[in-house]
């Protein structure tokens, strides 16, 4: 036992007893076999879960480690990736050392795709996948916890209201992250900020980074604890987001009744429609490892959004949102390839664009457009600075 049980990932000698619970979960085979086979388990339910259980034994019968089950997800991703991606481009990587550990801190538009992602292209250039960040307020379901941890993925305390007990799990949070980059030397994955940027406008959360700096003695310099933690901040950028019709609807309720309320599996639901849904071309850029002074968590804030920012890879739709609300085409450029935008080059992706917006509910269509937009205001923004 060690003090990190109750969040890390499962190790080897615990995969092969999580996933043979998965496999023996009635409701993970139910979830399974309404995304795979819709229609038949509308209609024949109890035909289609013992088949999804055969299916699930058979598939998973080889898997003892985690690497093996990272094999597993990779051959996922691919198969996702031909359905759902049209490109998947990244930038950066090569000003990084494949045996070094890394805190990847990127902005936040889809809760299982962005470290998915950011993941894959590390496994593809030979680094070593990321430990990945996920809150508990994810994990309603019982066969949920059990399948994060399989991928790697490590659990963030937020279902805790007292302020001791807040403060406790934060630390907790802060010396794992640290042990799994100075000691384990595992790179690891953090969103920038608590839940998804849902209107598009990407900014840390100076919580995030206080809770980074909780493990830290307390008369050590920040700037030599920073450094320890080799913090690079990512920008991940969707051509098309699969989950903008129901972030509209979720911001529309904020902006006419003051709240939302959220059904309890719903982020379940916004993690499948993440995965199966179109995104287009996805442009992951890593930024610089952070070396500078900083006297304070605000400074280390400013310099990740700005990397963030200015690294971000414009996409036409973005563009196209922005000319459609200002009249006239942003003095930007866009895409992997830093082409100055121009309307008249991508009218196949305008007319996609707004036949994606007609599915939109018409009160909902100015926050889309917002949505998409706003990230080209940030790059203007720093352009006139």
């Amino acid at each position: 036992m060690t003090q990190f049980d109750d969040i890390r990932p499962f190790n080897d000698e615990e995969v092969r007893p999580g996933l043979d619970r998965l496999i023996q979960d009635t409701e993970f085979c139910h979830a399974i076999a309404s995304l795979k086979l819709p229609r038949l388990n509308r209609w024949v339910p109890w035909l289609v879960s013992p088949l999804v259980r055969w299916a699930l034994r058979r598939e998973l019968s080889g898997l003892e480690s985690v690497f093996d089950v990272q094999s597993l997800v990779k051959r996922y991703m691919d198969v996702m990736m031909s359905d759902t991606t049209h490109a998947l481009t990244f930038s950066g990587l090569d000003a990084l050392e494949t045996n070094k550990a890394y805190l990847f801190v990127s902005n936040h538009r889809d809760i299982a795709m962005d470290p998915a992602f950011v993941g894959l292209v590390l496994y593809n250039n030979q680094f070593e996948v990321v430990r990945i960040a996920i809150g508990d307020n994810l994990l309603t379901k019982p066969y949920v916890s059990d399948l994060m941890r399989l991928n790697k993925c490590f659990i963030v305390n937020r279902s805790a209201t007292a302020p001791r007990e807040k403060f406790k799990a934060a630390k907790k949070l802060s010396a794992y992250i640290h042990e799994s980059i100075t000691a384990d030397n595992a790179n690891v994955w953090i969103a920038q900020r608590e839940g998804r940027a849902k209107d598009g406008q990407d900014q840390t959360n100076s919580a995030v980074i206080g809770m980074f700096a909780l493990n830290k003695a307390k008369k050590a310099p920040l700037t030599d604890y920073i450094h320890e933690l080799n913090i690079v901040p990512v920008s991940i950028s969707y051509e098309i987001d699969p989950c903008d019709a129901a972030k509209a609807k979720e911001l529309h309720a904020h902006e006419t009744h003051g709240r939302y309320e959220k059904d309890e599996h719903e982020d379940v639901a916004s993690i499948a429609t993440g995965i199966t849904g179109q995104k287009g071309h996805v442009h992951v850029a890593f930024g610089d490892v952070l070396r500078g002074e900083y006297e304070d968590t605000t400074a280390v804030v400013e310099e990740i959004d700005r990397q963030i920012l200015g690294n971000y890879v414009l996409h036409a739709s973005n563009c196209i949102a922005w000319q459609k609300i200002h009249g006239k085409a942003p003095n930007v450029f866009y895409t992997d390839k830093g082409i100055a935008f121009d309307m008249s080059k991508e009218m196949s992706a305008c007319r996609d664009f707004e036949a994606r917006l007609a599915e939109i509910p018409s009160e909902h269509r100015q926050i889309v457009l917002e949505m998409y937009a706003n990230p080209v205001n940030a790059k203007l923004q720093i352009l006139n600075q």
